[in-house]
């Protein structure tokens, strides 16, 4: 459901142009039908209208004159042939020029027929829009002069009705004066007309840019529950692919979310709830936005994460905690270097099983503590990055033999699967660290046969992602929603650190690493590299 598009420079111009030619149509058209009904009012009518009354010749065939030259005009006006202003000219010239003489041959200014001048004035007034108009009124007005001053000279015309002639050609110049104001009015109504839709256009284009980059939901939805415009995010959240080329229905989307929005259509408060999608690890929340100034037209839906939003609660904390525990871990490496020389010294001196078993004690809890702060100083160093761009293909394989060696098992439990170019963008540092997490803890867990860990590796759509499986038992669904906080393990001799760190070095180089369950049953992490990874 996309958002109109800005509108291109060249569409006020455009517009104006073609409302003149579309102007100029209509008084062309009126011209045509204006010479029909003289033609169709000659003979039937010409004794009771007057029509035709002092010369009959000569108004008829002005009168056809008239209708084809109007014809004509239709026809160029259809196709827009020649220059605007010149059409213009030479319509308006013929107007006058036939009025007057059909005039002259109904009996002048008697007739009545010179009040049609006004019309032709009006429409020229109205659509040239410039003052040159005042000029086709001054030549309307030379020519009813003309034309009585000829009837009083070969017909004998009382000479009083010049005064009614004056009174027609002020006409005339006032008709064509108003309808020049009206013209510069709705000249600039349409310029301001045209200036707010170009700004509500550009307006409507940052909100679609900025609602496109939002990583809440949002769901525009009209009074009939139809969804009218959409972001990615939503698609994400739902777990669905919005198609923007046609309309959905809520109840399409999601029927719980539909019944969320027909109670909040009953009862409008509260505003805010939660919304449980099936696959999303935490529920959604929700928000109504109604969208009213006169009458209720339809809502805004915002999706919130609410994972999202706890994690940066907890990266707060973190980022204090952080602090703290840097300190602390620099004050507690110097006496852990004193106990675990003491402890060494004690070795080479004469001792007993007893005694061996107690220093075994104190040099294992001390690698272990050792081990918790070089994990506890990596929180601190995610901002260093060197990054560079490489290929997959050239990192992985040696990295590989060096994770499955310490290890003792056989080289074929951990299955290398490459599926053409994966080029990233990455601290390699960082993703050495992260692979020997995440392949580590696969190998203690999984059942050890040859294949038992698997790391892909693809690249689709321009985004590289790469994948480590394993077949053991996997992870309790309740252990799911902490595995990515510190501290948190299942094992005894676990720090808790590592996910949560492989976690933030991904981040900290513009990619995202999740959990996925199997359907075997084992435990599966992907990198997805995003964005600026790739080059």
């Amino acid at each position: 459901m996309p958002f109109p598009s800005p509108l291109p420079p060249e569409f006020g111009a455009a517009s104006a142009q073609e409302r003149l030619w579309r102007s100029l149509y209509f008084y062309a058209t009126y011209r045509l039908l204006l010479g029909g009904v003289f033609l169709f009012l000659l003979y039937p009518f010409s004794n009771e209208l007057w029509l035709g009354g002092n010369d009959s010749p000569l108004f008829f065939w002005t009168s056809l004159s008239y209708f084809f030259i109007a014809l004509v005009g239709l026809v160029v006006v259809r196709a827009q042939l020649p220059s605007f202003t010149w059409l213009l000219a030479s319509m308006v010239g013929v107007d006058i020029v036939c009025i007057a003489l059909l005039a002259d041959a109904s009996g002048g200014i008697s007739s009545g027929l010179s009040v049609l001048m006004l019309v032709s004035l009006a429409a020229a007034g109205l659509v040239s829009r410039g003052r040159t108009t005042l000029l086709y009124a001054a030549l309307a007005s030379i020519a009813v002069l003309l034309q009585q001053a000829h009837s009083v000279l070969t017909r004998g015309v009382a000479p009083e009705l010049f005064m009614q002639v004056g009174l027609l050609c002020v006409a005339y110049f006032a008709v064509t004066w108003l309808a020049l104001l009206l013209a510069k009015f709705a000249t600039q109504s349409e310029q301001l007309a045209l200036s707010r839709g170009v700004e509500l256009s550009n307006m409507a284009e940052a909100n679609r840019l900025l609602i496109q980059d939002l990583p809440d939901g949002v769901l525009v939805v009209n009074e009939h529950g139809v969804v009218r415009q959409s972001n990615p995010s939503a698609s994400r959240l739902l777990e669905i692919e919005i198609d923007s080329s046609s309309e959905w229905a809520l109840t399409e989307l999601s029927p719980l979310l539909a019944d969320l929005y027909a109670m909040w259509r009953t009862e409008p408060h509260p505003t805010h709830t939660t919304l449980n999608v099936p696959g999303q690890p935490s529920p959604l929340g929700v928000r109504f936005l109604p969208v009213q100034r006169e009458g209720f037209w339809g809502a805004v839906i915002v999706l919130e994460d609410t994972r999202r939003i706890q994690e940066q609660a907890q990266q707060f904390k973190l980022a204090a905690l952080g602090r703290l525990t840097a300190s602390i871990a620099h004050e507690v490496r110097n006496p852990l270097s004193s106990i675990s020389y003491a402890a060494e010294l004690l070795r080479e001196e004469k001792r007993t099983e007893s005694r061996n078993r107690m220093l075994q004690l104190i040099l294992s809890n001390v690698a272990r503590l050792n081990h918790m702060v070089n994990d506890i100083m990596q929180l601190n160093r995610r901002d260093r990055l060197h990054q560079e761009s490489f290929d997959l293909h050239a990192q992985l394989p040696g990295l590989t033999n060096e994770i499955i060696q310490p290890t003792g098992l056989p080289k074929k439990t951990l299955k290398l699967t490459l599926d053409g170019a994966l080029p990233v963008c990455f601290d390699r540092g960082h993703l050495e660290q992260i692979l020997w997490n995440l392949c580590g803890n696969a190998l203690r867990h999984c059942r050890q046969q040859p294949g038992s860990v698997t790391l892909r590796g693809w690249c689709e759509n321009g985004h590289t992602t790469l994948e480590v499986s394993d077949d053991g038992s996997g992870i309790p669904p309740e252990a799911v929603p902490h595995l990515f906080e510190p501290f948190f393990t299942t094992e005894a001799s676990g720090t808790g650190l590592g996910l949560y760190i492989s976690r933030e070095l991904c981040e900290a180089n513009g990619a995202r690493l999740e959990y996925r369950p199997t359907e075997t049953g084992g435990a599966s992490f992907r990198i997805s590299f995003g964005g600026t990874n790739e080059q």
